[in-house]
């Protein structure tokens, strides 16, 4: 059985590979919060009811590169994951120096978006040990 092929599994995966690409974005951020000049950027939200209903219908080959393993995931060369779009992050605030990062508002999204990874985390380890109970109550 491919685990992918389960809605609820392939929804929480593609969940996670946003927060991922999200926390690896903002922590961009972060490290650039005292570069003059640099904007904050965010990714933009993904529908994710619109995610479920497409993971339930029948697959079509649309494209593009194929990874080797379901757990690799493909990155863009601007360092966000592929298939994730970037939008203007900052509060609007910059400073003299041109920089539109506000640490404490940046480190507020990160441990939101940690917080959030780790509950995807904790119903995608559910959902597989509810499975496997379900196996073995099966034979």
């Amino acid at each position: 059985m491919n685990l992918t092929s389960v809605p609820l599994l392939d929804v929480l995966q593609k969940r996670m590979s946003w927060l991922s690409a999200r926390q690896s974005v903002l922590s961009q951020n972060v490290a650039n919060a005292d570069s003059p000049g640099y904007s904050a950027v965010d990714l933009k939200p993904v529908d994710f009811e619109k995610v479920l209903q497409q993971s339930t219908q029948p697959a079509a080959f649309q494209g593009g590169l194929v990874v080797t393993d379901p757990h690799h995931i493909a990155v863009a060369p601007d360092g966000t994951a592929a298939g994730f779009q970037t939008e203007s992050g900052g509060d609007g605030d910059v400073d003299q120096t041109g920089n539109s990062v506000s640490a404490e508002e940046e480190m507020m999204k990160v441990a939101d978006t940690q917080a959030q990874y780790q509950a995807a985390t904790d119903i995608y380890a559910k959902s597989i040990s509810m499975m496997r109970t379900a196996i073995d109550k099966g034979t």
